[in-house]
Formats: structure tokens, C-alpha cells, sequence
């Protein structure tokens, strides 16, 4: 009993995964912006649906409609550029901390077309995740199956050590640029204040020459 509770507890904690939709015209690109630590695999699912105006709702896409994924590091270095069907996996590992662009677009062409109907793809990102192999999970032996998903998990806890401290380094980045930031702030107002100060002895040495000079004094 205690063996089937912990199995479905580490199934639970697999399998629930935001999963988001958008729809995209026809060679229109959508992109989103993931801020990965170094070093992190990185899989999306997608799906994409076309709208049919007959039945008035979105149903499976055309044959020949694919998606062009394209990745760019926070440098615009090219990391993937691929041409997948309607329905796939992409994934990827980030050589740099920072935000990546992930990018889909339809592969419409003159002989490829939706009419320009409206596209729905689904797409669902795993940071850090590498999928559990379905035979092991549905083995008979549950030992076995428990073990590997505490495997999962523990390579699910140094995933989220890393991005920990990749979070942990971009605070003290900008923990860093605002305190110079009041540096800088701070010696500019003393400056004002000097100037301000010699502005006013000039001045008020122009008024006691311009008295002299009259004889008002």
C-alpha cells in the first residue's frame, strides 16, 4: 500500500505540467521568452489545430502543415532551427544562462496553405526534465518502477538546486547594479550641490563688485 501511495505521488508530481494554447495566423511567428539557467535540457510538446469555418471550431490540421521551431540564446546565437510536423517534441540544452526566445511558425506556402484560417497550438515546456520510459513505469515490478522515479525526482531536485543559483546570481547582479546605481546617484547630487554652492559665491561676489563699481558701498 505504502509502495502504490508513493507511486502515485511521484506520478502526480510528473505529469502536472502547465500547458499553454495561442493562435497564430497564417506565417505569422509566435515566440516566448524561457530564462534558463546553463547547462538545462529543455522539451516542448506542441500540437497545432486548424480552424475549420464549416463546423465553426478548430480541428486536426492539414497534411503537409508543419512548424518551423526556431531558438536564439540571449546572445541571438542560433541554437535551433528545424522544420517539425503538426504534432511533435523539439528539445534542446542551454550553453548560457538567460533568456532564450523559442519561436514557432507555420510552414504555409503557395503549394502548402490553410486559406488563411487561424491556427490554435497547444505547447507545453519541461525545463529540466527528461521523460519517464513508459515500460518502466508500467513494469510489474513496482520496486523497480519506484526506484526510477526516485531517480527522476532526485534529478528534479539538482535541476532545481541549479536554478536556485542561477536565480541566486542574478540577485546579487542586480543587487550590484542598484547599489551603484545609488552610488552614482548619490555623488551626482553632491556635485549638484558644489555647483549650486560656487554658482551662489559667484554671484553674490558679481553683486558686491557691481556695488563697488557704483559706489554703493
Amino acid at each position: 500500500m505504502k509502495n502504490h501511495l508513493i507511486g502515485f505521488l511521484l506520478s502526480f508530481w510528473v505529469v502536472v505540467s502547465p500547458t499553454l494554447y495561442f493562435h497564430s495566423a497564417e506565417r505569422e511567428e509566435k515566440c516566448i521568452i524561457e530564462d534558463i539557467p546553463s547547462d538545462t535540457l529543455i522539451t516542448g510538446n506542441y500540437k497545432v489545430q486548424q480552424w475549420d469555418t464549416q463546423e465553426q471550431v478548430f480541428l486536426e490540421s492539414a497534411p503537409g502543415l508543419g512548424i518551423f521551431v526556431t531558438i536564439t540564446t540571449p546572445t541571438n546565437e542560433l541554437l535551433l532551427s528545424k522544420l517539425y510536423g503538426s504534432q511533435g517534441t523539439f528539445s534542446f540544452t542551454s550553453h548560457i544562462p538567460g533568456e532564450h526566445n523559442i519561436c514557432l511558425q507555420s510552414n504555409s506556402t503557395r503549394l502548402i496553405s490553410f486559406g488563411g484560417s487561424k491556427l490554435r497550438i497547444y505547447l507545453d515546456i519541461r525545463v529540466g526534465e527528461h521523460f519517464l520510459d513508459e515500460v518502466i513505469t508500467q513494469a510489474k515490478d513496482k520496486v523497480n518502477e519506484v526506484n526510477f522515479r526516485l531517480g527522476h525526482l532526485i534529478e528534479q531536485i539538482h535541476h532545481i538546486s541549479k536554478e536556485q543559483n542561477y536565480h541566486r546570481e542574478r540577485e546579487e547582479y542586480f543587487r550590484l547594479t542598484s547599489e551603484e546605481t545609488n552610488s552614482n546617484i548619490l555623488w551626482w547630487a553632491i556635485a549638484q550641490t558644489l555647483i549650486l554652492i560656487l554658482v551662489g559665491v559667484w554671484q553674490i561676489k558679481c553683486l558686491k563688485d557691481f556695488f563697488i563699481a557704483k559706489k554703493l558701498v
